[in-house]
């Protein structure tokens, strides 16, 4: 689920008038579809090994096994006459073509809307890729997955693991009835529970990895709790990806590592706490510091528990650190993101 645009629902578009019988012309064009997604499918995933992305074998054979148009039914973008909706049973070839192409570019797509409100959508290809391959699964690892979507992520995962080994979660029943409907389709059959993701799911516990496809304000303390010794959680907070190993202690699991070097925009994990964003230009912040996306990264992170030009300060006389200098600790009740050193002088508390 990453970053993009709300736009509204439109009545009456996600039941009956996507469903019909097939006569020969629509089987023709059906098989028309098919040809084009593959065609699509394969330009997406060249695109992403030339940026570097799919390294790992595995993955890069389930992105070509698991059909993303499979998931994505239909999708919501700008239009002439404001936003509209384009779906792969459109009667009109250009827009289905305009579907097929959609699907397999290299975006997130917006696929749920609620009263105006975007509550689920499909994420962008190449950070799905980059997050999976983060992830560091092994056969026989056991996955819970956060924000099930489309069911997309899901396929990849039980491509890659079985079906038994994955558990998908997210609050929302229609998002998952149709996630269910969708796996199905494409033949897979991962279990996916209608729940609040920030609980985890205990009763399939416990986890090796766990993967959040949602924005966090922190780490909810279930989940280290749900990981077996040595399990990887890889969550969106703040505006960037933390990647956090888990070691049982005397006094708990302690979950601690650092971001990524990648900036990540995902729809928020609902239920959670909002994150708190940064203003568009605090007092006393001059705005080419505001403009820098490094700069708002620790805004993001740091906001509540530090003034915006203590920030600029800090940010300027550390030279503008990247974002895997900073990490993120969970332990003993308690969690806090950190520069450099989870216990030296830079470090800030996380609601949890």
């Amino acid at each position: 689920m990453g970053a993009h645009r709300e736009v509204p629902s439109e009545a009456g578009t996600e039941t009956g008038s996507e469903t019909g019988s097939e006569t020969g012309s629509e089987a023709g064009t059906e098989a028309g579809i098919d040809s084009e997604a593959d065609e699509a499918r394969h330009t997406l995933i060249r695109n992403i090994v030339a940026q570097g992305g799919l390294t790992d074998p595995a993955w890069r054979a389930a992105f070509e096994r698991v059909g993303r148009h499979l998931f994505v039914p239909y999708y919501y973008v700008h239009g002439s006459r404001g936003y509209e909706r384009l779906w792969g049973e459109d009667p009109d070839p250009v827009r289905r073509r305009r579907w097929v192409r959609g699907v397999y570019g290299d975006e997130a797509l917006a696929t749920r809307m609620r009263d105006g409100e975007l509550i689920s959508s499909s994420s962008q290809p190449s950070l799905m890729a980059l997050m999976l391959e983060a992830l560091d699964v092994r056969d026989g690892h056991t996955v819970l997955e956060i924000g099930t979507g489309p069911g997309y992520n899901a396929a990849l995962l039980s491509h890659r693991l079985g079906d038994a080994a994955v558990t998908s979660v997210d609050l929302d029943p229609e998002i998952t009835d149709a996630a269910r409907g969708h796996l199905s389709a494409a033949g897979y059959r991962p279990t996916v529970i209608t729940g609040d993701g920030a609980r985890g799911c205990p009763q399939r516990a416990p986890y090796d990895r766990i993967i959040a496809t949602c924005t966090l304000p922190a780490v909810p303390s279930a989940w280290p709790e749900q990981c077996a010794p040595g399990a990887r959680i890889l969550a969106p907070v703040a505006t960037g990806l933390i990647s956090l190993n888990v070691r049982a202690t005397a006094h708990g699991p302690r979950a601690e590592g650092h971001f990524l070097h990648t900036p990540a925009y995902f729809v928020p994990l609902r239920g959670a706490s909002p994150l708190s964003e940064p203003l568009a230009r605090p007092g006393g912040v001059p705005r080419r510091a505001i403009g820098d996306e490094l700069f708002r990264f620790l805004l993001t992170l740091t906001a509540g528990s530090l003034d915006p030009r203590d920030a600029l300060s800090l940010w300027e006389r550390e030279e503008r650190p990247q974002r895997e200098r900073y990490g993120v600790t969970v332990a003993d009740g308690r969690q806090w993101a950190w520069l450099d050193d989870p216990e030296g002088p830079y470090t800030w508390s996380l609601p949890g």
